[in-house]
């Protein structure tokens, strides 16, 4: 399945559980009513906020917050929202930082025993029992999926420790850089370097120590490399491509297409490496 077609799926299930919170508020008390709201208002936000940009944030996780308004939603009413206890193991499931999930399953455990005075002693101590063996089970498959995920990227990382891609992860970013740099004002440049194949590696590993961390280079042949360049004005990217080239053997000729210029979805990697001299502009 491609990643479009699950970005969906997942935008329709966000939007349907805002729903059935926005149809459970009628009638619960107010403490429960307030967080019931927020919890909606968050799916929405999240629904229509998927794949905005595939960059990682840097505040508190996302999963912290469906964490702090389960728990808040149980603690406003556990005799009505009792039954949510179940979610956290659907909670757990999600791959995640381990201070995170530590969270999650402190979380968890608190929930029950906020429901604890709404069952007898056998009925709490099995409904203990069961949230346990779902919480680490839910742990062991996020863990498969965090190393699946990683042995992924890792394949297409083409060297451990540097931002350094194979040409179909540029086909990914494309896309969603676009979409980040109109939201942000940023002018970006896809800078194309063609090689001879002896300098492949060696340039590819100074190009990767020359640009910044959130620019990945891609190889998109064994005579082509790759970089997105992200500036505040297509006269600073000028600037910095004539900085790249003084450190770049001479032999090395490379040219520009502004990113918005670029359509990804009627573009392959070879297309890419090999663009008709009218789309893009050679480097001087």
């Amino acid at each position: 399945m491609q990643s479009k077609y699950k970005i969906r799926l997942l935008r329709a299930n966000l939007l349907a559980a805002a729903v059935a919170l926005a149809l459970w508020t009628p009638s619960t008390p107010p403490a429960a009513a307030l967080v019931l709201w927020l919890s909606v208002g968050w799916l929405f936000i999240t629904a229509l906020m998927l794949d905005v940009s595939h960059r990682r944030s840097r505040g508190l996780p996302w999963q912290l917050v469906p964490g702090a308004l389960l728990v808040g939603l149980i603690a406003a009413a556990p005799e009505r929202h009792g039954i949510l206890i179940w979610a956290w193991a659907a909670m757990l499931m999600l791959p995640q930082n381990h201070w995170v999930a530590a969270f999650n399953l402190s979380a968890a455990l608190l929930s029950a025993v906020m429901v604890a005075p709404q069952l007898n002693k056998p009925e709490f101590i099995l409904l203990l029992c069961t949230l346990l063996t779902l919480g680490l089970l839910a742990l062991s498959r996020a863990q498969q999926l965090i190393d699946m995920n990683g042995s992924i990227r890792q394949r297409l990382r083409l060297i451990p420790g540097l931002n350094l891609w194979a040409g179909e992860q540029l086909l990914r970013d494309l896309t969603r850089e676009q979409t980040r740099c109109e939201r942000e004002g940023v002018h970006a440049e896809l800078f194309i370097l063609h090689v001879k194949r002896h300098q492949l590696w060696p340039t590819a590993q100074k190009l990767c120590e020359l640009t910044h961390d959130f620019e990945n280079v891609y190889r998109l042949s064994s005579t082509t490399l790759a970089t997105l360049i992200l500036s505040r004005s297509p006269s600073e990217a000028a600037q910095r491509r004539e900085l790249l080239l003084t450190e770049l053997p001479d032999n090395i000729s490379s040219e520009y297409l502004d990113l918005i210029d670029i359509e990804p979805a009627t573009l392959s990697v070879f297309e890419i490496s090999k663009l008709p001299a009218e789309r893009v502009r050679e480097t001087i």
